[in-house]
């Protein structure tokens, strides 16, 4: 990704359902808080967030194994969110944790041992709000097995 300024645009639609345009020629994405503050017709802010890191993760992964000519398609990711109040009581994303898994496994051990310990340093998103946020990142074999990260 090249350096340089990002820009996006909300628009209420109605109540806590907003409008999300990142390109003008593409329907924006609806984003909405749950009940009873909104309808749940879209992700929330915190779901975004998560979604944010997970998809830099993703592709931070992708990219490395990319540059080792690996191939682990596909990859397949999930990601949670603990929410919960801060030491002022107010509500806050404490930890996000990142599961990503391998379609397959690659043959040469040497080149994803390689991958796997860059890819996390390549996620802008990622690396930025680890500056505030916990977070855990796991890759999987397709068999399970923890590559890359702690086992729970």
């Amino acid at each position: 990704m090249a350096d340089g300024e990002r820009f996006i645009r909300l628009e209420q639609l109605h109540d806590f359902r907003i409008a999300i345009t990142w390109d003008e020629t593409r329907p924006p994405i609806v984003g909405d808080e749950p009940p009873p503050l909104g309808t749940g017709e879209g992700p929330n802010p915190s779901q975004l967030l998560l979604a944010a890191v997970a998809s830099c993760m993703t592709d931070s992964l992708f990219f490395a194994l990319r540059k080792f000519a690996l191939d682990a398609s596909p990859l397949s990711t999930e990601a949670r969110a603990e929410v919960g109040r801060n030491a002022e009581g107010r509500q806050r994303v404490l930890a996000l944790d990142i599961r990503l898994a391998l379609g397959r496994l690659p043959e040469d051990e040497a080149k994803l041992t390689r991958a796997l310990a860059q890819f996390e340093q390549f996620c802008t998103v990622g690396q930025s709000v680890a500056q505030g946020i916990a977070t855990r990142v796991t890759v999987r074999a397709p068999d399970g097995r923890v590559l890359h990260g702690a086992a729970e």
